[in-house]
């Protein structure tokens, strides 16, 4: 009786563990199966519909003017600030430089001294020169006449025979020497009366121009010490402090012009057929609420082989460049500011 029991209960675990696996099994097929069909669907799927579309993003850059000064020198006063809206003409920074201010003073001491020298060459010689002139003319005028009646007696008494040859020349040579000394002072005298040539008035006048030239062009230079905004626009970044030192051309400020507004998409080339110069695209800025914005391509560029897309299958696909398109908005948009992203609606690349 023990021995039928057991043979029973062995029977009816056996039966349970049977039932067990084939349940397993069944589980497992109708996995399979279900995976299968989903792949299956999946594959229909994209034979029939292809691939989903990319969605094509491009970030807001604007353009920027760096603001620099011509002269050297030390930031003295920023009458703006970084975020604030400018306009042209409006005093951005003034820099102090004492080598401008000293070159300054030199040019107008040089200036005062060349008007100096000129009213001199206007004026010609001062009385006290003149009279002296004059009296040495008339001393030489006196030699002149003494010597004149020495040689008539001294000609009259060689024509007798009563002089010899050699007082007659040594008369003759006296004479002509007073001759000469007359007309020097005659003629240093007549130069005293008229004053300095026209060739040194000239001169001295253009000695004064060049003086004035030399003040404009540092009066020119001190006017750069203050650097005005050459743009509407907005400051985005300032560079040195108050009180740092800055050389020439020395980048300090720079503003972007708000009105400079574009936007860059990174396209390969697959995707270009729809997209020329002038060619209207739709989207929206998800940063200004998903706000809609239209553009107008202006340019596409090659990025180079560094851009290129790489195929990753062995058949059926090849590499594709990229291309940088640029948009601009064909009407202004409030609040979009550069770094933000524009999504483009589907269905136009």
């Amino acid at each position: 009786m023990s021995n039928d029991n057991t043979k029973h209960t062995d029977s009816s675990t056996s039966s349970q563990v049977q039932s067990a696996s084939h349940t397993r099994k069944s589980i497992i097929l109708g996995i399979s199966l279900v995976a299968l069909a989903m792949l299956l669907l999946a594959a229909s799927g994209y034979i029939f519909f292809g691939q989903p579309e990319d969605i094509i993003t491009g970030q807001v850059e604007v353009e920027e003017v760096r603001i620099a000064g011509k002269v050297p020198g030390r930031i003295s006063e920023f009458l703006v600030q970084e975020g604030q809206q400018v306009r042209q003409g409006d005093t951005l920074v003034r820099i102090y430089s004492p080598e401008v201010l000293a070159k300054l003073e030199q040019a107008e001491a040089a200036k005062s001294a060349a008007e100096a020298q000129h009213q001199k060459a206007l004026a010609g010689a001062r009385k006290e020169q003149k009279e002296g002139a004059y009296e040495l003319w008339q001393k030489a005028k006196a030699g002149l006449e003494v010597a004149e009646k020495s040689f008539a007696r001294v000609e009259r008494l060689y024509k007798e025979g009563v002089l010899p040859a050699q007082k007659y020349d040594e008369a003759t040579a006296q004479l002509r020497a007073m001759q000469a000394t007359e007309r020097a002072a005659r003629s240093q005298y007549d130069l005293a009366l008229s004053g300095a040539q026209r060739e040194d008035k000239l001169a001295a006048a253009a000695l004064v121009e060049r003086a004035a030239g030399a003040i404009s062009e540092v009066e020119a230079y001190r006017r750069e010490g203050a650097l005005l905004a050459p743009l509407d626009g907005r400051v985005s970044e300032i560079y040195p402090h108050r009180g740092e030192l800055v050389g020439t051309g020395a980048p300090i400020m720079s503003i972007a012009d708000t009105k400079a507004v574009r936007v860059l998409f990174a396209l390969r080339e697959d995707q270009l057929s729809k997209v020329k110069q002038g060619t209207r695209l739709k989207g929206f800025v998800p940063a200004l609420g998903d706000k809609a914005i239209e553009l107008e391509v202006t340019k596409l560029k090659d990025l180079g082989s560094y851009a290129a897309w790489k195929a990753t299958k062995p058949r059926g696909q090849y590499d594709l460049r990229t291309f940088e398109v640029t948009a601009r908005p064909t009407k202004a948009l409030e609040g979009l500011m550069a770094g933000m992203t524009v999504v483009l609606d589907k269905g136009q690349i």
